[in-house]
């Protein structure tokens, strides 16, 4: 079999087999999180998110809401250098954000079920 008909067949299959993933992928929330910091946010984010007392006193004082503390967490950074991953039994994590346009770091306490928010520093 010569060089142009094996880049044929591959090129075929490797075809055949894209269109099956975009058939059985469609649909369905995949995502793409390799890298550490995307796995720290998706994990933070998968689980229920609670408030220490200072955060419910800047929501009941209207400085914030909950809905723009999530949109902050799923779009932040997470800054390893501040944060304290080893801690036990929960990890420290330190996440720069934007609320309002004004740059905030949100502390962030992830545990086994529920990731509670500590403090944010604007």
């Amino acid at each position: 079999m010569n060089l142009i008909k094996r880049i044929g067949f591959y090129l075929g299959g490797f075809s055949i087999g894209l269109v099956l993933l975009a058939f059985f992928l469609s649909g369905k929330k995949t995502s793409c999180a390799y890298g550490p910091e995307a796995r720290v946010i998706k994990n933070i984010n998968t689980k229920t998110l609670h408030f220490s007392d200072t955060i419910h006193l800047l929501i009941s004082e209207r400085k914030v809401d909950s809905a723009t503390i999530k949109n902050a967490i799923l779009k932040g950074d997470v800054d390893f250098s501040k944060s304290n991953t080893r801690q036990k039994p929960c990890g420290i994590y330190a996440i720069e954000s934007y609320i309002d346009d004004k740059e905030v770091i949100l502390t962030v306490e992830n545990c086994d079920s529920i990731a509670t928010l500590q403090n944010i520093k604007w």
